[in-house]
């Protein structure tokens, strides 16, 4: 009895040593995974309302320092060195008549956060997905127009991400 749980102990020691800590840089690193869309109608006409867009990235992260809480993004000192976007970055790109992409952040774009993706507070790598919502209104003037999207991301340090580009999609707009 006493050898099979010494050599319990002996496998479950080889085992646990044999756990890759993954190796990422501080500075987070994103991949884009993919783009949806879904249009959200009014009840009783079933009229179209708004069109719901989810930007879907893998994020990897070697000190797991990404995100904000409530109480932060009400606080100007925390604000203050992010300057004038939040921890994701969302450019919105257009094309126009004239075959040319027009890029723009929205004005509804502009200080997007995520929550703190790691709440136990210990440093140490992390990786996942992320879902950044942005939505575009129906309107009695509102064409289909074609918008692709370019997002960032940056941690509490405020290291930056490289920046990714999604697939073009068909959202309403003006001309």
């Amino acid at each position: 009895m006493q050898l099979k749980v010494s050599l319990f102990i002996l496998l479950a020691l080889g085992t646990v040593g044999c756990v890759d800590i993954p190796d990422f840089s501080d500075t987070p690193k994103i991949y884009y995974n993919g783009i949806d869309q879904q249009t959200e109608t009014n009840d009783s006409t079933q009229k179209p309302i708004r069109e719901n867009v989810i930007i879907t990235i893998d994020f990897e992260d070697g000190d797991g320092d990404l995100g904000a809480t409530d109480v932060e993004r009400s606080d100007s000192t925390f604000l203050r060195p992010y300057g004038n976007w939040g921890n994701y970055e969302l450019i919105t790109a257009r094309l126009g008549a004239n075959g040319k992409w027009t890029e723009s952040i929205l004005a509804e774009d502009q200080y997007k956060w995520m929550p703190i993706l790691k709440p136990d507070g210990k440093p140490g790598p992390i990786k996942g997905k992320l879902d950044l919502n942005t939505s575009f209104l129906y309107g009695n003037s509102t064409v289909p127009v074609f918008v692709k999207f370019k997002v960032r991301i940056r941690d509490r340090a405020l290291h930056i991400s490289d920046q990714i580009e999604t697939d073009s999609i068909q959202v309403p707009g003006y001309r």
